[in-house]
This record gives C-alpha cells, sequence and structure tokens, in this order.
C-alpha cells in the first residue's frame, strides 16, 4: 500500500505504527446546517480507504468528530430561537442520514467537541503551564514561534506565511500567526476557565479527541485540502508542543469540488447540497461520481458530469445483473475470484487509492462479462469467477449492489415469460416481464 504523505510530498510506503492495524483520523463537519456535496467527498473517501485496508487484512480504528460549538453554530441557534444542542444534535442527525445513504460504515468513534470539553482545557492549561501558550485578556493564544519548523505540513516558510497567509487580525496576539485556543466571549454556550468564560478554538478541539480516542500519534489523518493551512498546520504544532510528535505519519488530503467549473462556496451560493444531490439521484451514482477522479485532484460537477456518472454506474450494474442471472439459473456458484482481474483493481488501489484507474480495471471485468454473457457456449465457472471479482470490487468502492438469488417460483415466473414470448403472447410475457423487474431479476 502506497500513500501521497501531504507533508513530505512524496508517494510512500504504508507502515503502521501497529502492526495489522490502522489509526485514522478525519475531520468533520461543523454542524450549524446542512452539509453540501463537499462535505460528503471526505465521507467517501476516507470510507473507501478504510474498506480498502480492510479488504487486506487490517484492523482500522477510523474516528471523525463533530464540531458542536462554533461562532456559526450560536448564530444559527439564536437566529432559529432554539439551544445550540437543539441544532447541532438535528445536524448530526442529518449527516448521519447521510453517510448511511452514501453507504458509509459505522465509524469506531464520533467524539463531539462539547463532550470533550474538560480535556480540551486541562490540554490548554498544560501548553501554558510548558510556555506554548499565552493568555491575554481573557483569550489564550498559542506560540508559533516555539515552533521551529512551524509550517512544514503546508510546506511554507515563516516568513511567507507573514506576508501572505490569510490570518485572523487580532492585536491581541504576539504575531500575526499565533492562534487562538481559548476565546472569551458574552454570547451563546460558553465554559468556566481560569482565563475567561468562552469557549475553545477550532485548531484545539481535534488534536484533543484524536489523542483521547486514538493516542498522540496516528496512522493518518486526512480531510479537505483547504484544512492544510491552517487547521492541519495548527493541530500539528499543538502536538509537537506537548506530544513531541507530527501527531499523524500520514497526512492525507483530498482536492475541492467545483460546479459547473467554477470553485463551490457557500460565499457564492453555488453550493450543493449533499442532501439535495442525494435525493434527486441514486445515491451510489453519487458515490460513483465521488470517486470517479483521484481523491487529490478537484472534481467538477453538473448535471452532464453526474448523468454521466449514472450512465457508467448503469452499465457495470447491467452487466452484473445479467451475469448473476445466467448463473443463477444454471445453479452455478463459485467461490473463488479471478485474480488476473481482481489482482489489476487491488493494484490500482493501492497505489494512493488511485481510482480511475480502478475503474479501468473494472470495465475491464465488464466488458469480459458481456462476452461471456453473449456466448452460448460460455465457461460459467469463468464468468462466476469474474462476477466474484466485480462484486469484491464494487464493495471496496462501497457500492450497494443487487445480489441476485432466485426462489423456484422467481424460476416459474421467468419459464413463464420465456414461453409467453415464443408463443409471442406479448401481453402476458409483459406482466410476467414486469413481475420480474419488479423482483430485481430483470
Amino acid at each position: 500500500m502506497r500513500i501521497y504523505n501531504t507533508k513530505t510530498l512524496q508517494t510512500e510506503e504504508f507502515k503502521p505504527i501497529t502492526p495489522g492495524e490502522v489509526k485514522m483520523y478525519v475531520c468533520g463537519p461543523t454542524v450549524y446546517n446542512d452539509i453540501h456535496i463537499g462535505n460528503a467527498r471526505p465521507i467517501v473517501v476516507f470510507d473507501t480507504l478504510r474498506r480498502l485496508f480492510e479488504e487486506l487484512g487490517y484492523k482500522v480504528k477510523y474516528v471523525s468528530n463533530y464540531t458542536d460549538v462554533d461562532d456559526k453554530i450560536i448564530n444559527e441557534a439564536q437566529k432559529r430561537q432554539i439551544s445550540e444542542l437543539e441544532l447541532t444534535d438535528e445536524m448530526i442527525k442529518r449527516v448521519e442520514k447521510i453517510r448511511d445513504l452514501l453507504n458509509a460504515k459505522d465509524l469506531y468513534k464520533t467524539p463531539r467537541v462539547t463532550e470533550t470539553m474538560d480535556t480540551i482545557i486541562e490540554f490548554i492549561d498544560e501548553l501554558v503551564m510548558n510556555g506554548y501558550a499565552y493568555p491575554k485578556d481573557g483569550d489564550v493564544f498559542f506560540n508559533t514561534a516555539m515552533i521551529d519548523d512551524y509550517g512544514s505540513l503546508s510546506n511554507q516558510k515563516m516568513d511567507d506565511l507573514k506576508v501572505g497567509a490569510r490570518i485572523e487580525e487580532n492585536d491581541k496576539k504576539e504575531s500575526p500567526l499565533d492562534f487562538v485556543l481559548w476565546k472569551h466571549t458574552d454570547t451563546g454556550i460558553r465554559w468556566n476557565t481560569r482565563y475567561s468564560k468562552g469557549r475553545p478554538g477550532w485548531h484545539t478541539e481535534c488534536v484533543v479527541m484524536i489523542k483521547k480516542e486514538l493516542g498522540d500519534l496516528i496512522d493518518i489523518h486526512g480531510g479537505g485540502k483547504d484544512l492544510k493551512f491552517p487547521h492541519h498546520e495548527n493541530e500539528r504544532a499543538q502536538a509537537k508542543a506537548l506530544y513531541h510528535s507530527d501527531l499523524a505519519n500520514y497526512w492525507m488530503h483530498n482536492g475541492m469540488i467545483d460546479i459547473e467549473g467554477v470553485k463551490m462556496s457557500k460565499s457564492l451560493g453555488n453550493f450543493i447540497t449533499a442532501k439535495d444531490a442525494l435525493s434527486s439521484y441514486d445515491p451510489m451514482v453519487i458515490r460513483w461520481l465521488l470517486l470517479s477522479a483521484h481523491y487529490r485532484a478537484d472534481l467538477n460537477i453538473s448535471d452532464e458530469v453526474i448523468k454521466g456518472s449514472e450512465k457508467e454506474l448503469n452499465r457495470v450494474l447491467t452487466a452484473l445483473k445479467q451475469a448473476q442471472l445466467k448463473l443463477a439459473l444454471a445453479d452455478i456458484k463459485a467461490i473463488r475470484h479471478d485474480e488476473e482481474h481482481y489482482g489489476a483493481f487491488i493494484s490500482a488501489m493501492e497505489d494512493d487509492l488511485n481510482t480511475p484507474n480502478a475503474y479501468s480495471a473494472i470495465f475491464d471485468m465488464v466488458k469480459l462479462i458481456n462476452q461471456q454473457c453473449r456466448r452460448p457456449d460460455c465457461d460459467l465457472g469463468e464468468l462466476a469467477e469474474v462476477v466474484n471479482s466485480l462484486k469484491k470490487a464494487l464493495d471496496v468502492l462501497g457500492i450497494r449492489y443487487h445480489d441476485l438469488h432466485l426462489s423456484n417460483e422467481d424460476r416459474k415466473i421467468y419459464e413463464a415469460w420465456l414461453t409467453s414470448k415464443k408463443a409471442k403472447d406479448f401481453a402476458k410475457a409483459d406482466e410476467y416481464r414486469e413481475i420480474l423487474i419488479e423482483r430485481g431479476i430483470l
């Protein structure tokens, strides 16, 4: 297994900290409203990575958080005249529904910031006591000058960051690069500390949740590439301060999503909610689409692109169904899979999750299946092995499919359909055909 490490800008062989186990953390959404299709991309990408690791025999501890305290949450709750907890509970339920529709597997842990507050406050206290952070008028800031390689994750130099980075202006800071660990506030949900009554800074929350759920050094930390700086850079800085580690051995960042060729942005109003996308199209089409480009590349979405993905997936699933029907009618079952074709798929996936090449391997299987199904003298044992390979590949990609099994009644209806067609009783044949379609056989 080879992974492109954002920190080193190189594709590296994956070597787990604990043999046979993968500890993976992916930054989750800030739950103040419905997530958009861009938020769905890391859900699909890292669920697929998790599935691949499990297929390769690893035990995976995959954690993703919910940020349930934030200015946007407070503002939205006040706007709706409900509590922050009522708002975030509802939004988390909606995210979980999206995950289920996208066929994402259950996570090892899904910590919330509000449920980790005591540990977050203790962590900030420790940073202050060790000289890595300083209080100022009720706020607490991290001193980035204490980290000699600050900027190395995002591959930027300190001087360049000071000049060009988008840094929040705050005259309380000793340096423009310093960031908030604790924020004094008079509005919204707050907690008492020796500094002030307030709430934590965003960059501290994930570090603490990673430590609590997985330890102070994990194998993989993932998220969208927009999180690389400042969020992940600042996470790593805090880990260097207290844990003397990079927090993760491999940093993975997925690309962004463009809508009709323009970068998707809520501020521009050109975004698609995941809920709307999944109600307008088959969720498996959306999952297929989100994996169609390499995860590190930006992905353009349009109606035309979605329809293209729909056509591709239909081509795959139609071939699978036809082959399963042919095998079921002949009572042919196979435990083995086709090593050559499945090996090509796995080889592509092991190459930094190269889904475009993996799709090519799938279409090679589909081509072979279609060729075999057209031959009256096809080798059904060979066909069964290719079908098994295709099913295993779809399982790794997280694509749901109908696993066809014929009952005695199904067989009778199928035979009656064939007989009616042969007798040119098309009205009766149409009736049988509708039943077979309803049962997922045709």
